[in-house]
């Protein structure tokens, strides 16, 4: 389990987009505690998927939807990942069409805070996306709650685009559970995706636009840490972002 530097609402925090009020959640002051080098070391290497998506022959991109609690970092890791062209943040999993954030926050949408993926599988594999995504950008172990974030909209949830997709996540996860790969059960979801809605604009590139945000550096800096320290053949410095595409 990854260690839990500092507990607050992120129903909050995630409103701290506006400029100076990174430290300023909803009229409540947000404390960053110094982490330990140590502390943001939590994760470790896992072995790739025993099952993966063949290659298509015909070329062009594919597309796959994560969710694992705050989509900031969530997107961060994607953005830092070699062979993605696209990471969106959004929601994914609810029952209202086109959600708002406040929406989704409420909790009674059923959406999770999720990040669509585009990705060339000739230069990442859709197996090599479930190592990053079970490793380095999320707790596959935390029920409904990512670190201070708490709610079925920050879930573990894998939506899945197609039947070879489905295969692949099924079969990774009971290998990583056979292999007791982490200190506490799986509790990732798979489902197929219905419909996924990017997040409003304010949201894309977060982590990228306040780097010194306290959110950001207690909780997704140390992920792209952990993705360059563990997979640095997947890594790249320079992330793509979303305003990149003219979004």
């Amino acid at each position: 389990m990854k260690t839990r530097l500092f507990q607050f609402n992120r129903s909050a925090a995630c409103a701290c987009y506006a400029l100076a009020l990174a430290s300023i959640c909803l009229g409540l002051v947000c404390v960053c505690v110094a982490a330990s080098p140590a502390a943001a070391e939590t994760s470790t290497r896992i072995r790739p998927p025993p099952t993966d998506v063949p290659n298509s022959a015909e070329g062009g991109t594919e597309k796959a939807v994560f969710a694992g609690g705050c989509f900031w970092g969530v997107q961060a890791v994607f953005q830092h990942t070699k062979g993605v062209t696209s990471a969106v943040s959004g929601y994914a999993g609810g029952t209202v069409s086109d959600p708002s954030y406040r929406q989704v926050s409420s909790g009674r949408t059923g959406h999770a805070e999720s990040v669509e993926v585009t990705f060339d599988p000739h230069l990442i594999s859709y197996g090599q996306l479930l190592q990053i995504f079970f490793s380095v950008a999320h707790d596959p172990t935390e029920l409904d709650r990512q670190g201070p974030d708490e709610g079925a909209q920050y879930r573990s949830e894998i939506f899945l685009t197609s039947q070879a997709q489905q295969n692949a996540a099924k079969a990774y996860i009971a290998e990583l559970e056979k292999a007791h790969a982490f200190s506490a059960p799986i509790v990732t979801r798979v489902e197929p995706l219905q419909a996924f809605y990017p997040a409003e604009a304010y949201h894309q590139d977060y982590a990228t636009r306040h780097p010194d945000s306290p959110y950001i550096v207690v909780n997704d800096s140390p992920k792209i840490e952990n993705l360059q320290r563990l997979y640095p053949e997947l890594y790249r410095e320079r992330p793509v972002l979303v305003g990149d595409n003219g979004r």
